[in-house]
């Protein structure tokens, strides 16, 4: 029986990135020895899509409410690109301290509760 899922994020810079997550995304954490943060994440969904490779995986993370988000975001000092309109919803990037960038969207597709 699968219990739950681990999600990675490969970093040039893991700890200015785990800061972000500890302290401008605010996820709650534990810390597994030596600074090693293991966050707890909302509640997940995962889709498959089609693709001409495998190997490729995104993560975006999901608000009700983009603008309002974005407009938090933006009093911590954090860069998002300008939203798009996609046919599942409406999504922005946000850009970690490594460089490295995380979707966030306000879905508008059927959602697994």
């Amino acid at each position: 029986m699968i219990t739950g899922a681990h999600v990675m994020f490969f970093s040039t810079n893991a700890e200015a990135d785990r800061a972000f997550l500890r302290d401008v995304l605010q996820l709650d954490n534990v810390d597994a020895g030596g600074g090693w943060l293991i966050f707890r994440l909302p509640p997940t969904e995962a889709g498959v899509h089609p693709s001409d490779k495998n190997d490729v995986h995104e993560v975006y993370f999901m608000t009700d409410d983009l603008d309002a988000e974005m407009a938090r975001l933006k009093t911590r000092g954090v860069a998002c690109s300008a939203p798009a309109q996609q046919s599942w919803g409406v999504s922005t990037n946000i850009t970690l301290p490594s460089g490295g960038k995380l979707g966030l969207y306000q879905p508008r597709h059927a959602q697994p509760r």
